[in-house]
């Protein structure tokens, strides 16, 4: 899928590197992971005092940050990225007061399902996905949005017993979506979830702003849909809204949907086409 900012790796094209600092005042502890994270990411590492000055005379506009609670973001023009399932605590909750969820009566999941979600982002969809599965498999091709969430996925401990648990059924590539699928095996997966970024986004929506600059803005086409049916065994879901002109466009390239779920307090839909 195409980024928004496609050349932006370890040195962006307009020559503006990237490095990774730690917070302010930070211990021996936080210096060292903060190193540890500049070899793996093969990004260089500063000390925080040197970024402010980086970042008044435009040389530096992106930086990993490693806080004093061992916590990754990533802050791009003042918007930090980092990962917290805070959402899906919310969802849950939810769910279990009001008894439903779109998005699970899309899926229609089982303890025994595994399930691939094609455009992970944040992971919000996915955490409480992994609650009801075995297993989710996961692709961000974003290259920035998958160091900090699959650190996060790997590091983050939650009050909540259900997270830590669904957090631990989750594996991530950082693959683009189009290509993986078509190393896939023929319905290698249960249900197949796609969730591309929104073509009318709320922005209003604050909790997906700082990955609006880092998040690919490529969709989905017929051909794609047909590779995901291929490898699912029970249903594909793809998730936009009703603004959007996604699902007739699809429509016209010959996609039928068996169930179009509407949300009509945010204008989300869930197009489910049913295998089984």
């Amino acid at each position: 899928m195409e980024q928004a900012h496609k050349g932006i790796n370890h040195v962006m094209e307009n020559g503006v590197s990237i490095v990774i600092t730690t917070s302010h005042n930070a211990s021996k502890e936080t210096v060292e992971l903060a190193k540890e994270l500049s070899a793996k990411f093969n990004v260089p590492y500063y000390n925080r005092r040197h970024i402010s000055e980086r970042l008044k005379d435009g040389t530096l506009k992106m930086y990993y940050v490693v806080d004093s609670n061992k916590n990754l973001s990533v802050v791009i023009d003042g918007q930090k990225l980092f990962f917290h399932p805070g959402i899906s605590k919310i969802r849950m909750e939810n769910y279990k007061r009001e008894g439903r969820d779109f998005l699970l009566e899309a899926l229609r999941p089982e303890s025994t399902d595994i399930v691939y979600d094609g455009t992970f982002g944040l992971g919000m969809d996915a955490v409480f996905i992994a609650n009801f599965v075995s297993q989710v498999v996961g692709t961000e091709v974003s290259e920035h949005i998958y160091r900090v969430v699959s650190y996060g996925i790997a590091n983050y401990k939650s009050k909540e017993e259900w997270i830590n648990r669904a957090l631990k059924r989750i594996v991530l590539f950082n693959e683009d979506m189009k290509e993986f699928v078509k190393k896939q095996p023929d319905r290698s997966y249960d249900i197949v979830y796609c969730d591309p970024m929104f073509e009318n986004p709320v922005f209003e929506s604050s909790a997906l702003n700082p990955i609006r600059p880092l998040a690919s803005y490529d969709t989905i086409d017929g051909t794609t849909v047909n590779e995901l049916i291929r490898i699912a065994k029970k249903r594909v879901v793809i998730k936009t809204l009703a603004k959007d002109g996604l699902l007739e466009r699809l429509n016209k390239e010959g996609i039928n949907f068996d169930r179009v779920i509407v949300s009509k307090k945010n204008g989300l839909i869930f197009a489910c086409i049913d295998l089984v």
